[in-house]
């Protein structure tokens, strides 16, 4: 240990920034691992006529996870996208959307969302990722009129629409 020390010591001692490069040397990775590493699923709320549309009445949307949280969103209201998480371990997903609007009327829909996952390898430094590949999408249909797969696959870019969603008409 002393020997390789010693060779160390008089390799960077020439170097104005000495011992400091020892640490830059070993600090450094070759492979960065990616910062917006989230994978989801991303909504669009579109009308009648296939245009953006915003949400007048108020969505909440539920599910069955190992982790405890079940609840994935909460109060969206005046909104014509929203984001959900994806689960790793399951072949289908399913969500509970319940709306409610200003005159107390309610609807529960159910979304069945089948799904191929993905393993992701970067590199050993980084965390292990799934990305997915939609297959399936049906829902009951209270409150939601058709939900559609706009791009099947599921990854780190979230510029991406993934599936449309068209609700029905409320009075």
């Amino acid at each position: 240990m002393k020997s390789i020390k010693n060779t160390l010591v008089k390799l960077f001692k020439p170097l104005p920034w000495g011992g400091v490069g020892i640490g830059l040397l070993f600090a450094c990775s070759s492979i960065d691992c990616p910062v917006q590493n989230t994978v989801a699923t991303n909504y669009a709320i579109l009308g009648a006529d296939g245009e953006a549309a915003t949400l007048a009445d108020t969505l909440y949307i539920w599910t069955r996870r190992a982790d405890g949280q079940d609840t994935l969103l909460n109060r969206l209201t005046g909104k014509d996208s929203f984001s959900l998480p994806i689960s790793y371990a399951h072949p289908e997903d399913t969500l509970i959307f319940y709306i409610t609007d200003s005159y107390h009327q309610q609807t529960l829909d159910t979304v069945f969302l089948k799904k191929e996952d993905i393993p992701h390898f970067e590199s050993v430094d980084c965390a292990a990722h799934f990305f997915h590949r939609l297959t399936a999408v049906r829902s009951t249909h209270y409150g939601i009129d058709s939900i559609t797969i706009a791009n099947p696959q599921v990854n780190y870019d979230q510029s991406k629409t993934h599936l449309n969603i068209f609700f029905k008409k409320r009075y």
